[in-house]
């Protein structure tokens, strides 16, 4: 893979010099005649009512009177290519550019699987939070990818304490996910209760007989690339207003066992 990568730089590379050789030397052109006709030339000089030019074709100096020459025609194809080619180099410079930043931003996530988040030019590894899951007739803290068997009912998942202690002030946060399993990923808000001092991440809905539990949550609407392998950016569609969120990997695996809730959650409030 280094390999074939290697060689679309070099390959590039070659493109650029040549487009770029063609723009600094010169390239071939039509030096367009008024009865239709057209010589390939390299360059031409106008020395009085003579037109003097080199001929690709016969690889010499050549001679014709400037009446039977359309300038006006030459000039303007001969723009219109040059144009074309400056637009090209610049298309792969830029293509190029963009390519070399997105490896460096590759780099730049460590090699541990978890969520992190770009925060003025640097990389800062996010704190997954414990969570709880609160039903009628218990409580049961859970650590991070230990997921409890529910009982029919109703049940919520919330965070503890009603503000969260990492403050971000950009309102559409960068964060990069690197992924242990492939599962589903998101921005959510939580709800904050004052009076029982929580965030609600999601409610739960456990089916009595299938026992399947269906999780309700408040989702943001983000966009979501996967930069290599099981290394992904995520980021909101639009600003976030002031308030409680999570950035949140769950499980959508249907082999699974539907009564398990096992979540990986990362809070952040909007500042």
């Amino acid at each position: 893979m280094r390999l074939a990568e290697n060689g679309i730089v070099v390959l590039r590379i070659l493109v650029l010099l040549a487009l770029f050789a063609a723009l600094a030397f010169g390239e071939t052109f039509k030096l367009f005649l008024k009865d239709g006709d057209f010589h390939m030339v390299r360059e031409y000089q106008v020395q009085g009512d003579r037109i003097r030019y080199f001929s690709t074709e016969r690889g010499d100096w050549e001679e014709i009177p400037k009446d039977l020459v359309d300038l006006q025609k030459t000039e303007s194809q001969r723009k219109q290519k040059q144009d074309a080619l400056t637009k090209e180099a610049r298309a792969q410079d830029e293509e190029e550019q963009a390519e070399r930043a997105q490896r460096r931003e590759i780099e730049s996530i460590p090699m541990d699987s978890g969520a992190y988040i770009r925060e003025n030019g640097q990389i800062k590894t996010l704190k997954s939070a414990d969570y709880q899951i609160l039903t009628d007739k218990k409580r049961k803290t859970l650590q991070v990818l230990s997921p409890i068997p529910l009982v029919p009912g109703k049940a919520t998942v919330v965070i503890k304490g009603e503000r969260s202690s990492f403050g971000i002030k950009e309102t559409r946060p960068e964060f990069y996910l690197r992924l242990a399993k492939e599962e589903k990923f998101g921005i959510i808000k939580l709800t904050p209760n004052s009076k029982k001092n929580f965030r609600i991440v999601e409610n739960v809905s456990i089916v009595p007989v299938s026992r399947e539990s269906m999780e309700t949550r408040k989702q943001i609407e983000t966009f979501e690339t996967q930069l290599m392998g099981n290394l992904y950016k995520v980021w909101p569609e639009k600003a976030l207003g002031p308030g409680e969120y999570a950035l949140m990997e769950f499980s959508d695996d249907e082999n699974a066992d539907k009564q398990d809730i096992a979540l990986l959650i990362w809070d952040f409030a909007i500042e």
